[in-house]
């Protein structure tokens, strides 16, 4: 599995050979590239606020994987898109995509798509993506990624996607104001007992700059044994 960060929480992931994009946002000062460079398989949506969707235009024809609320304003005002089961997906459930699975769980955000009009793209959420569907089976041969989308520390971390879904990997977001900062960032790495673990959704804005020391450190505080890479915007990460 090959995670690529494009900076804020925008990921490209690959699983054997389908690609999938997650919360498009390229106007970030941790990338370089033009979002017409990538052509995903799937676009994976968290939730609808513009610094998550604002760049889900490029892609007009790509395969929606968000909640059916989402998928119809996106439908409405950027063209015309599929979705996983024609109406998109909700919280719980798992879509199979190509090569990899998806699971969606909920976030602990705000989820106001147009202010102007009140528009509700339903809850917040969460991905989980594996190259095979989770079971409580033994998935020693299983890889899987957790993007936490913009998110609260929320004790699901520990009791649900932790326990039951066992990532190998998380990107959680840490830079404080509009999320959790480093020191609860960390707490949610710890409980989700991940090897590698990711900060994402920092430095993109004035509120949300932070020193990402305090990131390592905080994780190397609550004892976790996970191995902290701060990446460089479009860098990769292979995950075996």
């Amino acid at each position: 599995m090959e995670l690529t960060w494009h900076g804020h929480s925008t990921w490209h992931v690959e699983v054997g050979e389908t690609s999938l994009l997650i919360d498009p946002f390229f106007d970030n000062p941790k990338t370089d590239v033009d979002p017409g460079e990538l052509d995903p398989d799937y676009l994976l949506l968290t939730h609808g606020h513009a610094d998550h969707i604002a760049d889900v235009d490029h892609y007009e024809g790509t395969t929606l994987v968000a909640t059916p609320e989402l998928v119809e304003y996106c439908r409405d005002e950027f063209g015309d898109f599929d979705a996983v089961g024609g109406a998109g997906m909700n919280l719980g459930g798992t879509v199979e995509v190509g090569d990899a699975y998806v699971t969606m769980h909920r976030a602990d955000h705000s989820n106001g798509i147009d202010t102007t009009y009140g528009a509700s793209g339903g809850m917040p959420a969460g991905f989980l993506i594996s190259d095979a569907r989770p079971t409580q089976l033994d998935d020693a041969g299983t890889t899987s990624f957790y993007h936490a989308g913009d998110t609260a520390l929320m004790t699901e971390m520990r009791d649900v996607i932790g326990s039951f879904l066992e990532p190998d990997a998380a990107a959680v977001p840490a830079g404080d104001h509009f999320t959790m900062g480093p020191m609860q960032a960390a707490v949610a790495v710890d409980w989700l007992d991940v090897d590698h673990a990711f900060p994402m959704h920092y430095d993109t804005f004035p509120p949300i700059e932070i020193d990402t020391d305090e990131f390592v450190n905080e994780v190397a505080g609550t004892g976790s044994d996970a191995e902290v890479h701060v990446l460089d915007g479009d860098e990769s990460f292979t995950l075996q």
